[in-house]
């Protein structure tokens, strides 16, 4: 069998991820498009969600980590008088009530959602219980527990009341936070029940929803001619991720030292770069890769040999 010859773009994508389409299927069909070895998503989107999905290509896969523990922005409409098996619209409706909240009873309570908060993930995720993933046991009928976890939310606030049966939200939050849990919560702390009826992901990091591109596009590109160079505009650079961790030029000699895995000696104030702490390395011209800085030397962590196409 003959050997694929594939392209290389290391970046990062921001795909607008439509409805009824899993995030690892949109990661696939941009694979192909772009005709890459590696990709990978920061931070899955259920298929009943659309919105912002990163997505990392090449050498982009390994500032994934970057990404994943970036704060997160969504829209989301909960309907009232309804819970289900899935937290959400797709789920088998299993209790019932006629409460329908008033829109000063939802701003009322919504304070109580802020700051570090004790949330309760949906039995139908893909947390891990014992092994197994949660959806896996909820589908077989097993009863388990679901375990609390402690997370961040910066802002949450009542958009409008669309109708007697339901509401719209925008929810700031950290990593680890389910939406769906979120609903269900604030259903409960009303005195009904509620679901995820529209979930819309606005923000990832510094990714937003107005840049990112539908996923259609590409479906219609990829049965069109189109010169080498159109690709790289859907492209950010790989380090466009890393903004938040210090950087550092080195000269082209310790360039050759960094790409053949040798540390780098460097006298480095600890209040420029802490102990321990991930510089992003450049040569003056474009990122090279990521070295840890320790005991006053740099320490290649991740290098990235074909960021030189972008």
């Amino acid at each position: 069998m003959a050997k694929r010859n594939y392209s290389h773009y290391p970046g990062w994508l921001i795909l607008d991820k439509p409805l009824g389409v899993s995030s690892a299927k949109a990661v696939n069909i941009i694979k192909k498009f772009f005709n890459v070895k590696k990709a990978g998503h920061a931070g899955t989107l259920d298929p009943l969600a659309s919105g912002v999905l990163p997505i990392a290509l090449d050498d982009a896969t390994k500032t994934i980590p970057y990404l994943v523990n970036a704060k997160k922005k969504y829209k989301f409409i909960i309907t009232w008088g309804q819970k289900t098996e899935t937290d959400d619209s797709e789920g088998k409706v299993i209790e019932e009530s006629d409460v329908r909240p008033e829109p000063e009873e939802i701003k009322k309570i919504l304070s109580s959602f802020i700051g570090s908060i004790i949330q309760t993930p949906p039995h139908y995720s893909a947390i891990k219980i014992n092994g197994k993933r949660a959806y896996s046991l909820a589908r077989e009928n097993i009863d388990f527990e679901m375990p609390k976890r402690s997370v961040d939310v910066f802002d949450l606030k009542l958009l409008r009341l669309i109708d007697y049966d339901s509401a719209e939200f925008e929810v700031f939050c950290g990593k680890g936070f389910y939406v769906r849990s979120l609903a269900r919560e604030i259903a409960e702390k009303l005195n009904t029940f509620g679901h995820i009826k529209e979930l819309i992901r606005l923000e990832v990091g510094s990714f937003k929803l107005k840049n990112a591109f539908p996923l259609e596009t590409f479906d219609n590109l990829v049965h069109s001619p189109r010169e080498g160079s159109v690709d790289k505009q859907f492209l950010l650079p790989l380090d466009s991720v890393l903004d938040d961790i210090p950087a550092l030029t080195i000269s082209e000699e310790e360039v050759k030292m960094f790409r053949h895995g040798q540390s780098i000696s460097k006298k480095i104030s600890s209040d420029l770069i802490p102990q321990g702490g991930d510089v992003l390395i450049n040569d003056g011209v474009k990122s090279i890769g990521i070295a840890v800085f320790l005991e006053s030397k740099l320490k290649p962590k991740k290098s990235f040999f074909k960021y030189n196409l972008i």
